[in-house]
């Protein structure tokens, strides 16, 4: 599985989960501190202009743990009604998934290293994110 945090512009963090382990809130958590890294290092005073996150109510998601780390690091959130892919567009985003369908069409992987290797080669990784 693939955790892949954005903005605007681009893709900020990729976590792969190793296969046969689930995402929980320690794990989570473990990924929101990468990200506040990679924003530091990629986005310079990014941090200190706010930010706001959108992820769904799974329960990692919303586990008093996360809860309490996204307080620390002043980063706002959107609430999540259940349900409602309104508010979750990543979920479903259009330009990631027809990117998946045409590099990956047809392709198969011998191990989890060359599916992320492809993965990570996709033009989004250098091209941004364009809306």
């Amino acid at each position: 599985m693939c955790t892949v945090f954005s903005d605007r512009q681009g893709i900020l963090l990729v976590e792969f989960l190793p296969r046969g382990e689930t995402i929980n809130a320690v794990r989570y958590c473990e990924r929101l501190r990468k990200l506040r890294r990679a924003i530091q290092n990629k986005k310079r005073g990014m941090l200190s202009q706010g930010n706001v996150l959108l992820h769904d109510n799974a329960r990692p998601h919303s586990a008093g743990v996360t809860q309490n780390l996204i307080q620390q690091f002043g980063w706002e959130q959107f609430d999540h009604p259940p349900y409602s892919p309104a508010l979750s567009p990543s979920d479903y985003h259009l330009f990631l998934f027809l990117n998946l369908k045409r590099d990956f069409g047809g392709r198969s992987f011998d191990s989890d290293d060359n599916a992320k290797n492809g993965f990570q080669q996709l033009a989004v990784f250098t091209d941004g994110i364009f809306l």
